[in-house]
C-alpha cells in the first residue's frame, strides 16, 4: 500500500495502535527497541578522546534495519515516535544516523498518552531531536561503562567469577554497607510499655500508660513497671480530660514512577519489574472490543506530579457527577515535583476518568486490571476534597496513675469515597 510518510516507534504493539490513528498516508514500523549501542566485547569508550562512544548495531537487528531503511526511501518524511524519555530520545537520534536524516529538521513526535487526540495533536507539533536529552542518556552509558567495566573485573578476581559492578548498584551497595555498620552499631536500651483494657457501659476501648501526676513517665525497665502497677489499686478510672478535634487528611499526589512502583508492591504484592512490565501495556494500548485499541494510562516513566487542565476538567466533572459536587476540589494545590525532577511528562494516570475499571474489567486480564485500578482511584482520589475526621484524646486518672485513649471518625469521607 502507497503511502506518504514513514512513522518509527519502539514497540509492533504501539504500531499497531498509532497506525489506525493515523489514516492511510502514514506507515507505522517499530524498531524494537535499541538498534544501536556499545560493543559487548570492549569498553566501546575513547577515554583519550573526550569519552567519545564507539557504537555498533546490535547484533540480530540487520533485517530490522534493513527493512526501516528500505521503507524510509519510500516515504516523503520519516518521524521518529520512540518514547517520550532520554532512552526514547536516544533511539530517535540513533536512528536518524542510520537513516541519515537531518538533525535540524523537524521529524520528532512525542506524546504522553497513546489516544487519538494527543497522538494528532502530536504530529501538529513536531520538534527536532533534543540533543541534551540524548547526551543524558550518552553519559549514562558511558558511566554504565567506566565502572562495570574497570570494576567488575577485579571482583571476578578478588570475589567470584560472573559479578557485576553496575553505575547505580555500586553506589547502593556502599549505602547498604553504611547502614550495616550503623545497626551493628547500635546500642539496643530497655523499655516497657502497659497498655489498659477499659470499659465505659458496654463500650470497651484501650489505652496506654502516658504518666503519673501530670508528668509524662518513660519506664525504662521491670522496677519501673512495678512502681507504676503498685499505685493501681483499684478498677475505676476518672475522667480527667476530653480532648475534641476536626482533622483534615490530605489524599495522596497521583503516581510518579517510583510511587507506583511502592504502592504496587505494597498493595498489589507485585515486582517492579512486573509492575512496569503491565504499565507497559496498559500504555500501548489493549483492546477495547468496539473501541478498537486504546492506550488506557499516561506514559510510565515520569517523575513529575503535573496534570493537565483537560485531564482535570475531565475529572472534576466525572466526581461532581458520579459523588456529588462537594467531592470535588477545585482549588488542588500545585503539587511540588521534587528536586531536579524532570517536567516535560505528566503523573501517571489514566488517559481518560470516564474509563472506570468496572467499565473496562472485561477487557483485562487479572493483572492489568489491578493495576488500571490502582492508576485509576489514586488518580481520582488526588482531585477530590480532604477526608475530615472527629477525634477526640481523653486522659483517664486513678490515684495519679494516667492512661490516654486516642480515637477518631469519619465525620465526612472526601476522597476517601473512592
Amino acid at each position: 500500500m502507497a503511502y506518504k510518510y514513514l512513522v518509527i516507534v519502539e514497540s509492533p504493539a504501539k504500531a499497531k495502535t498509532i497506525e489506525k490513528y493515523l489514516g492511510r498516508n502514514y506507515k507505522v514500523v517499530a524498531s524494537v527497541g535499541h538498534i544501536r549501542d556499545l560493543p559487548k566485547s570492549k569498553m566501546g569508550i575513547d577515554v583519550e578522546n573526550n569519552y567519545e562512544p564507539h557504537y555498533i548495531s546490535i547484533r540480530g537487528k540487520g533485517d530490522v534495519i534493513k527493512s526501516l531503511r528500505s521503507a524510509a526511501k519510500k516515504a516523503q518524511k520519516v518521524y521518529l515516535a520512540s518514547d517520550p524519555d532520554r532512552e526514547g530520545e536516544a533511539i530517535a537520534w540513533h536512528l536518524a544516523h542510520l537513516l541519515n536524516l537531518d538533525l535540524n529538521e523537524k521529524n520528532r513526535v512525542v506524546f504522553n498518552e497513546i489516544t487519538k487526540d494527543a497522538v494528532k495533536a502530536a504530529f501538529k507539533e513536531p520538534r527536532t531531536i533534543n540533543l541534551d536529552l540524548v547526551d543524558a542518556q550518552q553519559a549514562r552509558r558511558v558511566l554504565d561503562r567506566l565502572v562495570g567495566y574497570s570494576i567488575s573485573p577485579i571482583l571476578w578476581r578478588k570475589v567470584k567469577k560472573g559479578l557485576s559492578a553496575g553505575r547505580v548498584q555500586s553506589v547502593a551497595l556502599k549505602i547498604i554497607i553504611d547502614r550495616e555498620k550503623e545497626i551493628r552499631d547500635f546500642k539496643p536500651e530497655e523499655y516497657w510499655s502497659i497498655d489498659g483494657n477499659f470499659k465505659k457501659g458496654r463500650k470497651k476501648f484501650k489505652a496506654n500508660f502516658w504518666g503519673i501526676d501530670g508528668k509524662k513517665k518513660k519506664l525504662p525497665n521491670a522496677e519501673s513497671v512495678k512502681e507504676v502497677t503498685s499505685r493501681i489499686t483499684g478498677k475505676d478510672y476518672e475522667v480527667k480530660n476530653v480532648e475534641k478535634k476536626e482533622r483534615k487528611r490530605n489524599p495522596a499526589a497521583p503516581f510518579t514512577t517510583s510511587s507506583l512502583q511502592q504502592e504496587a508492591a505494597r498493595k498489589l504484592n507485585f515486582r517492579t519489574r512486573k509492575t512496569m512490565m503491565v504499565a507497559q501495556q496498559l500504555y500501548e494500548g489493549i483492546s477495547l472490543g468496539r473501541q478498537g485499541t486504546v492506550g488506557l494510562i499516561t506514559y510510565m516513566r515520569t517523575d513529575s506530579k503535573r496534570i493537565s487542565d483537560s485531564a482535570k476538567a475531565e475529572v472534576t466533572d466525572f466526581i461532581e457527577s458520579t459523588y456529588g459536587k462537594e467531592f470535588a476540589a477545585h482549588d488542588v494545590k500545585k503539587l511540588k515535583n521534587v528536586q531536579g525532577a524532570q517536567d516535560a511528562h505528566e503523573a501517571i494516570r489514566p488517559t481518560s476518568a470516564l474509563r472506570t475499571p468496572d467499565e473496562i474489567a472485561k477487557y483485562l486480564d487479572k493483572d492489568q486490571l489491578k493495576l488500571y485500578s490502582l492508576i485509576w482511584s489514586r488518580f481520582v482520589a488526588s482531585q477530590m476534597t480532604p477526608a475530615i475526621l472527629d477525634t477526640m484524646k481523653v486522659t483517664l486518672d486513678h490515684n495519679g496513675v494516667q492512661f490516654i485513649a486516642n480515637g477518631s471518625k469519619v465525620k465526612f469521607k472526601g476522597f476517601m469515597q473512592v
